[in-house]
């Protein structure tokens, strides 16, 4: 009987859901970002040095990285049966060799090396150095496997690749085909339309500055669409930074990146796509909302690269980039934005940011620091008390601007307004209390607007207001 030759596996889209190299351009650029950016710029056209290099800025978590069931069944088969099961990849040696230590596949790898680039006619040609022509199976997912799977005995293919597969079976090879791919709703979900909730924020200016018209409402809407796709793009960012933190976590792993279930590149298309469609509206709405958009998306990219893993600066960036929402619905809708409007909202966020590190921490299983935060379970204590400070301030702030001129300009009732401080203070507490005990979702916003009894306390607020503001009379005609 003949001797069974090798199963030679290609990594990037075949063994693993991932590429190596975009996994490590991601995982670089968050450590070392100005260093990740120069070596691109450096080695564009000299791939094999660019993935070395990459490979010694980025230390990846080899066995955290999403693999292909199929795929790895077959490698646990093959090595069960005493076969030798070799990996062969474009992806820099050091990961490459590292995959087989973890998943015990053989030591011997085939690999990028810092000067050559093992793919296509590179990669067969070693393979076939190594194994003779048609001594091993390959296994392979893009159009560049072609030249690999036509020296290899048996074929098999990752992925929809009809042309592929009829012109090897047509040249006598055996093919086996393997269902991958993404899905578009995978991707849809790593946009996460459900934050797009958040960007109702843009409304504030114009309700606080009781503009109810039409045309200012189309400003609005227009701004939240530019904010929605900016925030996205923003998301993607920062899955794409946090890959290996959010493997770590329990519930995280299952994002679409961190998943493998749409991969890397798709992403970085996505959020260029996003970025233009962004910036198009914002030029549109003028040159002031195009630069809050802007200033927004760089420092929400300062967060994902640095400020959120830097204690107390994390929260006071969410807090300033929720507040840049609110000056984006005033340049949009192109009504003043009311500065104590400004300063109340400020606390209020820091009190949200607060509650959205305490839910963490409390729904966190160990007491250690949570992956890529600069928080641990004994910080809930602090958390506690600076979230009480910033409803104490926020309400303190609205208390003042009821003596205001605009104040007593727009909300004659001034008595109503000092009601209007129990519901106020009632949302903020519940908020604060449901964080403490880990009684609500990851996102404090996103959880407010699910929260029926919290949206009825915003709801009677609302309507005080209203009511202070005379506007019940008017509509009810009383």
């Amino acid at each position: 009987m003949a001797e069974i030759g090798p199963l030679v596996l290609d990594v990037d889209g075949t063994f693993l859901k991932t590429d190596l190299l975009f996994e490590s351009f991601w995982a670089a650029l968050g450590k070392r970002p100005i260093a990740t950016l120069g070596v691109i710029a450096r080695n564009i056209r000299r791939p094999a040095e660019m993935k070395r290099e990459l490979a010694e800025l980025a230390d990846l978590r080899l066995d955290l990285m999403p693999v292909n069931p199929d795929i790895a069944q077959l490698a646990v088969e093959g090595v069960g049966s005493g076969r030798e099961v070799v990996l062969a990849s474009a992806s820099d040696k050091q990961y490459v060799a590292g995959l087989a230590e973890t998943y015990g596949l053989s030591g011997r790898v085939f690999a990028s090396d810092g000067k050559t680039n093992l793919k296509g006619p590179a990669k067969a040609t070693q393979l076939v150095a190594e194994f003779g022509d048609r001594g091993f199976d390959y296994a392979g997912d893009s159009a560049v496997d072609r030249v690999v799977w036509e020296h290899s005995e048996n074929a098999l293919i990752v992925g929809d690749r009809p042309a592929e597969a009829k012109a090897l079976t047509e040249s006598g090879h055996s093919v086996t085909q393997f269902v991958a791919g993404w899905r578009k709703r995978d991707l849809i979900r790593a946009l996460r339309p459900h934050q797009w909730v958040k960007n109702i924020l843009l409304f504030l200016p114009m309700i606080a500055a009781h503009s109810f018209d039409m045309e200012t409402l189309l400003l609005v809407v227009l701004g939240i669409a530019a904010f929605s796709a900016a925030a996205s793009s923003i998301y993607i960012v920062n899955d794409l930074l946090d890959l290996e933190a959010d493997r770590l976590h329990p519930t995280k792993c299952n994002r679409p990146f961190a998943s493998g279930a749409v991969p890397i590149r798709v992403g970085m298309v996505t959020f260029l796509a996003l970025v233009v469609i962004s910036f198009g509206l914002g030029t549109a709405l003028g040159p002031l909302f195009l630069g809050v958009l802007v200033l927004y998306m760089l420092l929400s990219l300062s967060y994902s690269l640095k400020l959120k893993r830097m204690r107390w600066v994390d929260i006071a960036t969410l807090a300033g980039l929720y507040t840049l929402r609110v000056i984006a619905g005033a340049a949009a809708s192109q009504v003043e934005a009311s500065a104590f409007m400004l300063v109340f909202i400020f606390p209020v966020f820091i009190t949200l940011g607060c509650v959205k590190r305490m839910t963490e921490l409390t729904l966190a299983t160990s007491d250690e620091r949570l992956p890529g935060r600069g928080y641990g379970r004994p910080d809930r204590g602090d958390l506690l008390n600076v979230s009480g400070l910033g409803m104490f301030f926020a309400l303190l702030v609205f208390f003042f601007y009821s003596f205001s001129d605009q104040a007593r300009t727009l909300y004659p009732d001034q008595w109503i307004m000092w009601l209007a401080l129990i519901p106020i203070a009632a949302w903020l507490f519940r908020m604060i209390r449901l964080g403490y005990y880990g009684k609500q979702d990851y996102d404090p916003i996103v959880f407010a607007l699910k929260d029926k009894r919290g949206l009825g306390l915003l709801l009677f607020t609302l309507s005080m207001m209203f009511y202070a503001a005379g506007y019940w009379q008017e509509w009810l005609g009383f």
